[in-house]
């Protein structure tokens, strides 16, 4: 088995027995390169930022992680890029409207591991259940706007 390179314009996140969670309008890459060993990651692909024109690519290693993607309701996730070694599946429970062509292409290893992907409300729900999210609503109410972290669509201001 050959291993791909990592992307030099990717943007790498990394965690060892910790959480990551990038929520809201934090990059506007379109490919990453996720290594995680016994960790959880949380990435948010849902910021108007992000753009959709070809494939956005997430190269994982994973070793006993979980990987959450927040992802728009119209991207279609293509797994057949992942390898698994032990237990461990992409849990995508909505399934995503294929007629729009935007697509989330998943390649790397994945030893015991899984990936979890939320869409509409449900990714609505996680972003929310976040510290980034208590401190964006300070934000948006010392400032008198909105948050964004919930919703990265959703504009700043009123």
């Amino acid at each position: 088995m050959t291993t791909a390179t990592p992307l030099e314009s990717a943007e790498r996140i990394h965690a060892d027995h910790t959480t990551v969670k990038h929520l809201g309008h934090w990059t506007e890459a379109t490919a990453f390169d996720v290594r995680a060993r016994r960790a959880g990651v949380v990435l948010d692909l849902r910021s108007p930022l992000i753009r959709w024109d070809e494939p956005v690519t997430v190269d994982l290693r994973l070793t006993g992680a979980t990987v959450t993607l927040l992802l728009p309701e119209d991207v279609a996730v293509d797994q057949w890029g992942l390898a698994w070694s032990g237990r461990g599946r992409v849990k995508d429970a909505q399934g995503a409207d294929t007629s729009t062509g935007r697509r989330l292409r998943l390649a790397g290893t994945a030893r015991h591991g899984e990936v979890r992907v939320l869409r509409g409300g449900s990714a609505q729900l996680a972003a929310m259940c976040s510290r980034a999210y208590l401190d964006d609503l300070r934000r948006a109410h010392r400032e008198g706007g909105f948050p964004t972290v919930d919703d990265p669509a959703r504009e700043r201001k009123n």
